[in-house]
């Protein structure tokens, strides 16, 4: 690991990696380490979010927590149904994040759906724990496949 550590920068107030040895400082982890080496660098906890903000497109079906929404009354597709339809959604979406706000305005059965499937900033705890999971191992612009909680089946897309 020859000295690297990670540090945060004061101005753009995100992580960075140092070599005390050499004094380079890169923003991407040194290519030489291994995922396991950076997680054992002095400062690797920087590296986790304390936040993250992310967009979804929710299907609920009849098993979900609370089967209606703001445009069904009562929902009484199946589980495996909601699951192709976010399939299609996420076929048609690919890696857009403009198809995602416009699929999740249209078809969404959060009220998010309002502002492009925004949830806006949250932290540990805030969400149901898959869908919390899912959108903290998520890359900033990067999509989730299909995320089942109590609510319905979610496609989440990671905003910050």
């Amino acid at each position: 690991m020859s000295g690297w550590e990670v540090r945060l920068s004061n101005s753009r107030k995100v992580p960075y990696f140092y070599n005390n040895e050499t004094q380079q400082s890169v923003w991407e982890p040194p290519s030489d380490l291994t995922a396991e080496q950076i997680k054992a660098l002095p400062g690797s906890s920087l590296l986790e979010p304390k936040e993250v903000r992310a967009s979804h497109i929710l299907v609920k079906h009849s098993g979900s927590r609370r089967p209606s929404s703001w445009k069904e009354p009562k929902i009484t597709r199946s589980k495996e149904e909601a699951i192709a339809i976010l399939r299609g959604y996420e076929a048609e979406i690919g890696t857009s994040a403009e198809k995602f706000g416009s699929l999740a305005r249209k078809h969404s059965d959060c009220s998010s759906h309002d502002h492009d499937g925004d949830l806006g900033w949250f932290g540990p705890g805030q969400m149901q724990k898959p869908f919390q999971d899912a959108a903290f191992s998520l890359r900033v612009g990067e999509i989730s496949s299909v995320v089942e909680t109590q609510s319905g089946v979610h496609l989440i897309l990671r905003t910050g």
